[in-house]
């Protein structure tokens, strides 16, 4: 029979995302409305091994549910990539009286949180809290829905200094690997062009679809570019490669970088980070572990650790189609 769960410990790591502090808020008062102790870990991995612990209640998380970031820190920890350093974890978890942990991150800190339960048998929960989006089993990851807000509201500014100066712009947005961010503002801010990991558009297509705007009566152009996409080394490689081929196109480049992290969540990454909270509790208290929990179907759902760190997020065919339609 499973140990009965007393103290549940959570912590944040990897890149911080808008909701982080809701879903801990979440866990807590989840914590307390169970009659379960609640454990901040300060410093994702790195203050498990070292301790980093501060108990915590209902009061403690007053306040924090419209703040980004995350109020206990974030860290990548190579030493808990070692296994001395992963010995060093489990011995603090118990020492401190920890029995369960909640993990609110992306795939780094659900691989970190699965060997944990592989080498120690120590329950874990997953919450993707990451703006990419990049995660399998869920439609939305924390901080996703407040990331394409951010981005819209850049986009719509920059447009007006493009449309002022006939100007092309390349506005380069977070995604290395995946171009959600890229593909839902680029439809949202009304885009020109729309450049993905996913979709290979060939320097020669995009340079056909920019003409194709400008014999259309266009004097200006968005080019929403993710920073993972093929079709160059880098935005600025694109910017030149425009150029030379489009002189008469004043180019400019606008690299929107870490901004996109930042901010207050949205009412609906508040909402989802107070849902996933909770679930993430009650499937621990339940026996369950090695889990994560997402969003499918407006339902939370779990999604085993391992098939959400394996698995893939597919962009949305459909949306791909309609931004094709939107550009003509």
């Amino acid at each position: 029979m499973a140990k009965k769960i007393k103290k549940i410990g959570v912590m944040t790591s990897g890149g911080d995302s808008p909701g982080m502090n809701a879903a801990i808020r979440a866990v807590v008062r989840a914590c307390a409305y169970h009659n379960i102790d609640c454990i901040g870990i300060y410093r994702g991995f790195d203050g498990v091994i070292e301790g980093d612990f501060k108990p915590m209640n209902a009061r403690s998380v007053k306040g924090i549910i419209n703040k980004g970031g995350t109020i206990l820190k974030s860290a990548r920890s190579d030493e808990f990539r070692t296994k001395e350093g992963r010995k060093k974890a489990h011995e603090s978890l118990t020492k401190a009286g920890i029995d369960a942990l909640v993990t609110i991150g992306g795939d780094g800190t659900f691989t970190g949180a699965l060997i944990l339960n592989k080498e120690y048998g120590f329950p874990v929960m997953g919450i993707p809290g990451t703006i990419d989006n990049d995660i399998f089993g869920t439609t939305n990851t924390l901080g996703y829905d407040t990331a394409l807000n951010t981005v819209v509201e850049a986009i719509d500014k920059i447009r007006d200094t493009a449309s002022s100066h006939n100007r092309l712009f390349f506005v380069e947005v977070m995604g290395r690997d995946a171009g959600h961010i890229a593909l839902n503002t680029g439809v949202g801010a009304g885009a020109e062009e729309i450049l993905i990991p996913e979709e290979d558009l060939g320097l020669d297509r995009l340079l056909e679809s920019l003409n194709r705007s400008k014999k259309s009566g266009k004097s200006s152009s968005i080019v929403v570019v993710a920073e993972g996409d093929k079709i160059g080394k880098n935005v600025f490689e694109l910017k030149d490669y425009v150029e030379e081929h489009m002189s008469y196109y004043d180019v400019r480049v606008s690299v929107l970088g870490h901004m996109q992290r930042g901010g207050s969540p949205s009412c609906f990454d508040r909402v989802l980070a107070s849902r996933m909270g909770v679930k993430a509790v009650e499937s621990l208290l339940e026996g369950k572990s090695n889990f994560m929990v997402g969003l499918q179907n407006n339902t939370m759902e779990l999604t085993p650790l391992e098939q959400a760190i394996k698995g893939k997020s597919a962009i949305n065919l459909e949306l791909l189609r309609v931004s094709d339609i939107m550009t003509t």
